[in-house]
């Protein structure tokens, strides 16, 4: 799934002349490798940023003094890496892969941003599982948000 999905990303990007870029918390580089290994990933690829700990969200990437698994936190994430590195379009998690709660979420519980230069959305998600089966959807459920974005904006 995730390689489809990327593939189609490329696509669209590389129609579009558009730039993705990332920022990953809880997935720490699974959406960005999945990215890069798609075709032409060097056209339209601008890279990403891995902030796992809260001072990296906050010093790296502006994140406000918000909890970490939350809306404005997601919201931050996406639009300051887009900003970063000069993306048209971005994606960024943050969540709890388990198997411990954190931050007052649940395991499973991830916020997901998208953000272009004329707006940023976010949804949040709750997974079940091993936090290695938390992970992989969390990246499915990423590159399905970015999608859904690039194909709404066509």
């Amino acid at each position: 799934m995730t390689e489809g999905a990327a593939e189609r990303i490329a696509e669209l990007a590389a129609a579009a002349g558009s730039t993705i870029a990332v920022a990953e918390s809880l997935t720490s580089g699974k959406i960005a490798a999945a990215l890069g290994a798609a075709p032409d990933a060097g056209q339209w690829f601008r890279g990403g940023v891995v902030a796992y700990s809260p001072e990296v969200k906050r010093s790296v990437l502006d994140m406000p003094d918000v909890p970490v698994v939350s809306r404005p936190a997601a919201e931050a994430l996406a639009a300051n890496v887009r900003k970063l590195l000069g993306a048209s379009y971005s994606v960024a998690v943050t969540g709890v892969g388990g198997p411990e709660p954190s931050d007052g979420e649940e395991p499973g519980t991830v916020w997901f941003a998208t953000a272009s230069e004329t707006a940023v959305t976010a949804c949040r998600a709750e997974f079940d599982g091993e936090p290695e089966e938390v992970l992989e959807q969390t990246v499915r459920f990423a590159l399905s948000c970015l999608l859904d974005r690039l194909t709404a904006d066509r």
